[in-house]
C-alpha cells in the first residue's frame, strides 16, 4: 500500500503516482470474511474512494479489490484500509488534495460527509456542501468519467410518515436537521453536474448497519447499557435498514450501469435499502437481546419527545451549547414515524438486489463483538 501525504507532495497535473502492489487477484487480503465473492477480472482503470476509513466507503474498497479493480482512498487517517488500495492523506475540504488524487481516475466514489444531529450549520456546510463541491471541481479538472455519491435518504423526509415512498418525493419544504438539509444541497450539485463528460448519480442509503459499525449500534447499544434508552412512540412504526455489504454493492452496480449520457442512471438520485422494512423498535430489541441485554421497557409518546425535542434544541441554540442534544424534533420523527421506501427505481435502472437478506445480516451481526 502506497501512503502519499499531503506535507511531502505538492500537486501537480504532470505528477505520476507509483501505484500499490496487488498481490493477488480474488479475495482482497484485510477485507475479514465478510466481503462478497466475485468472479475477479483485472481492469485498467483506477476508482478514487473518498472516505476508505469510513464504514461504507472500506467495504466499496473490498468489493472493488474482489473484483479484480485497482482502488485509491482519499482519507484524513492510515487506519484499517485494505493493503491492496493505495492510500492519499487528505481531505475533501482541502481542494489539493482532492485533484491529487481523482488524477487518472475512471470513477469516484464520494462517501464522506459529517452525519450528526448538532445544532451547528457550519460544519455541514463546510464539509457536506462545500466539500462535495471540492469534490465535483476536481473530478472535472481530472476529467473524471464517473462521479458516483452517497447522500442520504433522509434528503426526502419531511418527519411525516412514508410508506413505500419513491424517488419522486420531494424535498422538505422545511428542513428539521442540517444533515438532510445539507446532503439534499450537495445532491443537488451533484445531479446538476450531469453531462456527456462527467456521469453522475445519486444513491440514498437508510440506516445501514453491519459488522464494522462504528456509530448506529455502538450508540444503540451504549444507550441501552446505561439506562436511557427509550422508545420512542407506540412501537408500531416501520422503517428502512440496509447491510453494509448491500449498500456498497448498490454504488458499484449504479457505477457499472452509468455508461454514458444514454443510461438511465445519469443525473438520477436512488433509494437503497433492505427491500422490505422493519418494525423499528421490534429490531432494536432484537439487536439487545442478542448482545445479551434486556429489552427496551420504557417509553415516551412522540407529541412528549417533539416538545423536548423542541425545548432543547432552543436551548442549545440560544445558549450556543456545543455537542448535539439528547433529543430533537428531527430524531423524534426518526425514532416514531414510519419511513420506508420503493427501491424498484434501483432495481430497474440497475438491477439492484440486496445479496446478504435480513437473516444473514443478523446472524453476522449478532458474531460481531460490539
Amino acid at each position: 500500500m502506497l501512503i502519499i501525504p499531503l506535507d511531502i507532495l505538492s500537486f501537480d497535473a504532470t505528477i505520476f503516482f507509483t501505484y500499490g502492489v496487488r498481490s493477488s487477484i480474488g479475495r482482497a487480503q484485510d477485507c475479514g470474511s465478510w466481503c462478497c465473492g466475485f468472479e475477479s477480472r483485472r481492469s485498467p482503470f483506477m476508482n478514487l474512494v473518498i472516505g476508505g476509513t469510513g464504514f461504507l466507503g472500506r467495504e466499496i474498497i473490498c468489493q472493488l479489490l474482489e473484483r479484480g479493480q485497482k482502488v485509491r482512498t482519499l482519507c484524513r487517517r492510515n487506519e484499517d484500509v485494505p493493503k491492496e488500495a493505495e492510500v492519499i492523506l487528505g481531505d475533501i475540504t482541502d481542494p489539493t488534495s482532492l485533484k491529487m488524487a481523482c488524477q487518472g481516475v475512471e470513477t469516484v466514489y464520494h462517501t464522506a460527509s459529517i452525519p450528526s444531529i448538532s445544532l451547528h450549520w457550519k460544519p455541514f456546510y463546510e464539509t457536506n456542501v462545500l466539500g462535495t463541491q471540492n469534490v465535483l471541481d476536481a473530478c472535472k479538472a481530472a476529467e473524471v468519467r464517473k462521479l458516483i455519491y452517497t447522500s442520504s435518504a433522509s434528503v426526502a423526509f419531511d418527519c411525516k410518515p412514508q410508506h413505500g415512498a419513491d424517488e419522486t418525493a420531494p424535498y422538505p419544504d422545511r428542513w428539521y436537521a442540517h444533515y438532510p438539509h445539507s446532503k439534499a444541497i450537495a445532491e443537488k450539485t451533484i445531479l446538476n453536474a450531469a453531462s456527456g463528460s462527467l456521469l453522475t448519480c445519486s444513491l440514498r442509503p437508510h440506516l445501514i448497519i453491519g459488522g464494522r459499525d462504528r456509530h448506529l449500534i455502538p450508540r444503540l447499544l451504549a444507550r441501552a447499557r446505561s439506562g436511557r434508552l427509550f422508545r420512542v412512540g407506540d412501537g408500531t412504526n416501520l422503517i428502512d435498514i440496509i447491510f453494509v455489504e448491500n449498500a456498497a454493492l448498490g454504488h458499484i452496480q449504479a457505477a457499472e450501469a452509468l455508461t454514458g449520457t444514454e443510461s438511465p442512471v445519469n443525473g438520477n438520485a436512488y433509494f437503497l435499502s433492505q427491500g422490505k422494512p422493519v418494525n423499528c423498535w421490534n429490531w432494536i430489541n432484537e439487536v439487545l437481546t442478542m448482545k445479551g441485554l434486556p429489552k427496551v421497557r420504557r417509553s415516551i409518546s412522540f407529541s412528549a419527545a417533539w416538545a423536548l425535542g423542541w425545548t432543547l434544541e432552543s436551548i442549545y441554540k440560544y445558549c450556543r451549547l456545543p455537542g448535539e442534544p439528547v433529543m430533537t424534533r428531527f430524531l423524534a420523527a426518526q425514532l416514531a414515524v414510519t419511513h420506508y421506501l420503493s427501491i424498484a427505481k434501483a432495481q430497474r435502472d440497475f438491477g439492484y438486489a440486496p445479496m446478504v437478506s435480513m437473516e444473514e445480516g443478523m446472524r453476522r451481526l449478532a458474531e460481531t463483538h460490539l
